[in-house]
């Protein structure tokens, strides 16, 4: 099984960027814990600060990989390029949220890309990048 985790604009900053929203861990060292975790998934990791390079990424594996774990970023809630993209392929995408973006700006509250997610979840840490994979792995197996 092949996992892709796509991050969007600013994640790169984990354990440095407002540690009281985002934690204090940097995404590197969590997505060594993961392939440790899921020996057996072939999980990658990809991060663009810019949305273009995100759709090519999305085009790229979204015709061969079993799943796509999606944290936008701020691109959630502005950018229809994105949706389309998920939209077009046929891998899967979970959307997920380190911090709850229901509590927080009214701005936050819409995703464009949910409705083209098979899923979300928001507001569980780092965590729900791990319920993303689990999720993904049953699936294959029901």
């Amino acid at each position: 099984m092949r996992i892709l985790i796509l991050n969007g604009p600013n994640l790169n900053l984990l354990g440095k960027r407002e540690p009281d929203v985002y934690g204090s861990r940097s995404f590197e060292d969590y997505f060594a814990e993961l392939k440790l975790l899921f020996p057996e998934i072939q999980l990658e990791y990809f991060q663009s600060n810019h949305e273009g390079a995100l759709i090519d990424k999305l085009h790229e594996v979204g015709f061969s990989a079993d799943g796509i774990v999606l944290n936008a970023g701020a691109y959630t809630h502005t950018s229809v390029a994105l949706a389309d993209a998920i939209g077009a392929i046929t891998t899967p995408v979970v959307e997920v949220h380190i911090s709850n973006v229901h509590k927080r700006e009214a701005f936050r509250h819409h995703s464009y890309i949910a409705p083209k997610c098979a899923g979300s979840i928001v507001g569980l840490g780092l965590e729900g990048y791990r319920l993303a994979i689990e999720w993904f792995i049953l699936k294959k197996n029901v």
